[in-house]
């Protein structure tokens, strides 16, 4: 997997933190939060204007998490056209935005589509396939 690593972090599931991740180059933005409670990956595009995110795909819940006193590692990649973004998990792919597909992916498959949206309109179920965007 080919990627630019722009942001990364050590973390304890469940102890709130926000790790953000603009492209080397662009107007794309990937965000992952951790509130306590449950965590997502965000997908924003800094250049629309009035809300700029465009998709959300549930993590984990903390409760539901094993060995959530051992600390991870979250780090979030970018492809080399500034166009996918992978968020991994000791250094596992847990979520995939592609925005020139308008497509997010996670492992939990959560959130069900947006019927009004632009984005996922298929659902965000994981593909292996998705690993692919990053060849």
């Amino acid at each position: 997997m080919a990627i630019q690593v722009v942001a990364e972090h050590e973390l304890l599931v469940g102890t709130p933190v926000v790790l953000e991740g603009p492209a080397p180059h662009g107007p794309f933005v990937a965000v992952f939060e951790d509130d306590g409670d449950t965590a997502y990956f965000y997908a924003l595009d800094t250049s629309v204007e009035g809300n700029p995110l465009q998709d959300a795909v549930h993590i984990y819940n903390t409760a539901d998490v094993a060995d959530r006193e051992k600390p991870v590692f979250a780090a979030i990649g970018w492809s080399i056209d500034n166009k996918k973004v992978v968020l991994l998990i000791n250094d596992h792919p847990h979520a995939i935005f592609d925005f020139d597909g308008k497509q997010g992916y996670c492992r939990t498959g959560f959130p069900p589509p947006d019927r009004d949206g632009a984005w996922s309109i298929g659902g965000h179920s994981w593909s292996e396939a998705a690993i692919k965007l990053f060849t």
